[in-house]
């Protein structure tokens, strides 16, 4: 299994301390199929925790995620900043989207 983060994502997670350890922690539970949210198209929602306080109330990240090959973490916020993500109109979903159709070009080599 591989992970890996945007850039944007990346940066987030460095703002808010989160450790990749949390986010070995949320892929190895969407392995064992304790996924929080299927978004559509290999892109799914995993709740993280936030240091010192549980899942419930730590942050959601965007992930496409292809279970035994690859983790893609594009897409992460605070609960208290985002309610929810709308499948259709979020721009979370929609970032998510856009990559992993970029990833998919990139290992073709450009075929669609």
């Amino acid at each position: 299994m591989r992970v890996y983060k945007s850039r944007w994502f990346e940066r987030f997670a460095r703002k808010e301390g989160i450790a990749d350890s949390v986010l070995w922690d949320a892929v190895i539970r969407a392995e064992l199929g304790q996924i929080d949210a299927e978004l559509g198209g290999d892109v799914i929602k995993q709740r993280i925790a936030r240091e010192g306080q549980g899942r419930s109330k730590g942050y959601r990240t965007i992930i496409l995620f292809r279970r035994g090959v690859k983790a893609f973490f594009v897409f992460g916020f605070a609960k208290s900043q985002m309610a929810n993500v709308d499948q259709q109109r979020s721009p979370a979903v929609q970032r998510g989207r856009e990559t992993r159709s970029g990833v998919d070009r990139e290992a073709t080599g450009g075929a669609d």
